[in-house]
């Protein structure tokens, strides 16, 4: 039988507006069904399929759970406030080093994880040759950033002065087995998509294949938040990796499951410190419902919020927004109270604390963040939800396992060929897996 989405379900499946259901809905070109209970629309998953492009329901499922089968260890640029690094610890993973250029967020990473090797300053002054070898994976969410060049294939010099130069100085130096790349989804069509097509070349220049970079919906992958992340991953040629992307979760949490005792946290958010709206802007706002923003405002009060903007076009929706309990959480920015990018909370007239912040990016409670309120609210919008790490890092261990127990097999079958059964095991040992 079909799974039914409403509007809002399609519209974070495929990336559009509800405004654009609703007009596909009207030209015939996705056909609705009608809750009999109350009238709303709903859409099979089989007719959502055609227009799934990005193919998130063909890979709805089970994701994988393994343990690593030895020790993986890992090297991330750009750190941040470890959303990143925190998601690869809890699949498995080990962190050999991390680099940060600021200060605040190193302080939040030696506050949780004082063991892990944090390297402070600018990535331009590291040296990775003391890591070649040493570490299976290399991860980095770097900023982006135009490359100058006219016409010609984009080599690995050409991108000097860029910071993803250094995500790729760094993968030429110490050599991973994989190398993982994570931006914001404009980069798909950055400079008509010529930045992104430049990163893949040069990082098959320095000896990488590089798969179909894919996108990843946060809120399929256990996070109350619609936030987009593109992943590029690299496997290195002398090697015979086999790399999948995560699956898609098929359960969907909202911001009650964030900010709530549910199945995603045990206990309510904690209280914790926060923003305050100018009394004004407070008066305004309480004017807007749950799930609502500046159209749901009486026409007067629209005019004196929006200004100028109230008489140019756009849907400009995320001004006077306020959030709904029943939904995902819209993506945080590094400010909760930004005009432009309004995150109220669903009851109470406020932007939402540093600890909710937090809880929406899927940060456990016990997670401190460093510095100023504003510091703090910076680290948390730019992290990489930690569940959705998670799954990345599944995804990495499972990739890993396979290579090397395909490895330790062909020398398990060399040594039955060679020398003898008793001597076969230590083909596993080889290779850095210790048997039972």
């Amino acid at each position: 039988m079909d799974k039914l989405y409403t509007v809002a379900q399609v519209a974070d499946l495929l990336s559009v507006s509800k405004q654009t259901v609703r007009n596909w809905d009207a030209i015939g070109k996705l056909k609705a069904q009608r809750n009999p209970k109350n009238g709303y629309r709903l859409y099979r998953e089989s007719d959502v399929k055609v227009l799934d492009k990005e193919g998130v329901l063909a890979e709805t499922g089970s994701p994988a759970r393994e343990r690593p089968i030895k020790d993986y260890r890992v090297v991330e640029l750009f750190a941040g406030a470890g959303g990143l690094a925190l998601g690869l610890e809890k699949a498995g993973l080990s962190s050999r080093m991390l680099n940060e250029i600021d200060r605040y967020a190193c302080a939040t990473l030696r506050a949780n994880r004082p063991q892990w090797n944090i390297v402070e300053g600018d990535v331009r002054g590291v040296d990775f040759s003391a890591h070649r070898g040493q570490a299976e994976i290399v991860v980095g969410g770097f900023p982006c950033q135009a490359f100058s060049y006219a016409g010609k294939k984009l080599g690995f010099e050409d991108a000097r002065g860029t910071l993803f130069y250094e995500f790729a100085r760094a993968v030429k130096e110490i050599q991973p087995l994989i190398c993982v790349g994570e931006n914001v989804r404009g980069l798909l069509k950055h400079e008509q998509g010529r930045t992104l097509a430049g990163m893949v070349s040069i990082l098959e220049e320095i000896g990488y294949d590089v798969l179909p970079p894919r996108i990843l919906k946060a809120i399929f992958h256990r996070v109350p938040q619609k936030r987009e992340r593109l992943l590029i991953v690299g496997i290195r040629k002398d090697t015979s990796i086999r790399y999948e992307f995560p699956r898609s979760h098929k359960e969907h949490y909202t911001l009650r499951d964030a900010l709530k005792a549910g199945s995603l946290f045990t206990c309510d958010v904690p209280v914790s410190q926060g923003m305050a709206y100018a009394k004004r802007k407070r008066q305004i706002l309480e004017h807007v419902p749950p799930g609502g923003y500046w159209r749901d405002l009486p026409l007067a009060l629209q005019k004196e919020y929006m200004k100028k903007s109230f008489y140019l076009g756009g849907g400009k929706t995320g001004m006077a927004r306020r959030m709904s309990w029943d939904e995902p959480s819209l993506t945080l920015t590094c400010n909760p109270a930004q005009k432009q990018t309004e995150r109220c909370h669903p009851e109470e007239t406020r932007p939402f604390t540093v600890r909710e912040y937090a809880r929406i990016q899927t940060f456990p409670d016990d997670w401190q963040f460093v510095g100023s309120t504003t510091s703090q609210y910076q680290q948390i919008g730019n992290a990489v939800p930690v569940n959705l790490a998670e799954e990345i890092g599944y995804t990495l261990i499972s990739a890993l396992n396979g290579y090397y127990s395909e490895k330790a097999r062909a020398l398990r079958q060399s040594h039955w060929i060679k020398l003898d059964q008793g001597n076969a095991m230590d083909a596993y040992k080889e290779v850095g897996i210790e048997m039972a």
